[in-house]
């Protein structure tokens, strides 16, 4: 691995959520420890994130919303498929159940995404140089066509394809969410055709599903990065640049009612899991790997 150059884009998701996070994530930034953020623009806390952005040249892409919270689009926020009962988005997994019944009018899903975008380049005065889903849903059946169209509209170049080598070696990980993530990584498998035939590009290395929360720790970010180069290597031994995305999710923890897309902040965005992350990220043992490794941290716009 002497020869080979990396470059690691570590990516915040979830900047605009509350204000903690956004110090958090601004914290690790600057600390040297996050290199790229991904905005929700419903965030409660989204234009004050795109401040900071601006304040501390973050760079920073969209983290495209269809799950949490309240849709952007005036016309979708009163009545549309989007929607529950409550007038919100139907959350992670009801988003997965009204997709798979048919229930989702994706002319307003593509309504919505292209909204956000718009919205996201009045906050931030540029278009978003990449664009990935928040809990994944930009690789599900339908949406990931509708998602790739708009990326082409506004000549967005990256996005995130979550299939992340060695996962299914993570015995750590509980079933219920083992069966999530898997269910993720299919999705993505269907979606590299359509996303490559739109033109659209990503790293060659994701990595973010087995390192989430609890879970992330020095090591075991530092030997999924190895054994995601090793793999890769293995694959296509004359590369010479290898890139990668590490997905994290660093802040403080979120004090209710303070925060979230419209409904108050998660349980995860409440617990201990963030600033977990936060310290981990923040550790020098972590830089003197990348260091050792010839790792280069960067943003979407250096590759």
């Amino acid at each position: 691995l002497r020869m080979l150059q990396v470059k690691l884009i570590v990516t915040g998701d979830d900047f605009g959520y509350c204000p903690r996070r956004n110090q958090g994530i601004v914290d690790c930034f600057l600390a040297g420890a996050i290199s790229n953020v991904s905005l929700l623009v419903n965030g409660s806390a989204a234009a004050d994130a795109a401040k900071l952005a601006r304040r501390y040249n973050i760079p920073i892409g969209l983290h495209a919303n269809l799950s949490e919270g309240s849709p952007v689009c005036e016309v979708l926020k009163t009545n549309s498929s989007l929607l529950n009962e409550d007038g919100f988005f139907h959350g992670k997994m009801g988003f997965r159940t009204a997709l798979s019944k048919g229930l989702l009018n994706m002319s307003e899903v593509k309504q919505e995404l292209k909204a956000q975008v718009e919205l996201f380049h009045e906050l931030t005065g540029h278009l978003p140089p990449h664009m990935d889903g928040h809990q994944h849903v930009h690789v599900l059946p339908e949406v990931r066509h509708v998602f790739a169209e708009v990326l082409e509209e506004y000549g967005i170049k990256y996005t995130r394809v979550p299939i992340e080598p060695g996962l299914h070696n993570c015995d750590w990980i509980p079933p219920s969410l083992m069966d999530f993530y898997l269910g993720v990584e299919e999705d993505s498998f269907n979606t590299v055709d359509v996303f490559t035939k739109h033109g659209i590009r990503w790293p060659d290395i994701y990595i973010g599903l087995s390192t989430m929360g609890r879970n992330m720790s020095v090591s075991s970010i530092c030997s999924a990065i190895d054994s995601a180069i090793l793999e890769l290597t293995a694959k296509a031994p004359q590369s010479r640049t290898v890139t990668i995305e590490l997905m994290v999710h660093p802040g403080y923890p979120s004090v209710p009612p303070v925060g979230g897309c419209g409904e108050g902040p998660d349980d995860f965005s409440q617990s201990w899991e963030r600033l977990h992350e936060l310290q981990t990220l923040t550790k020098p043992e972590l830089q003197s790997h990348y260091k050792s490794r010839n790792i280069q941290l960067c943003s979407f716009k250096d590759l």
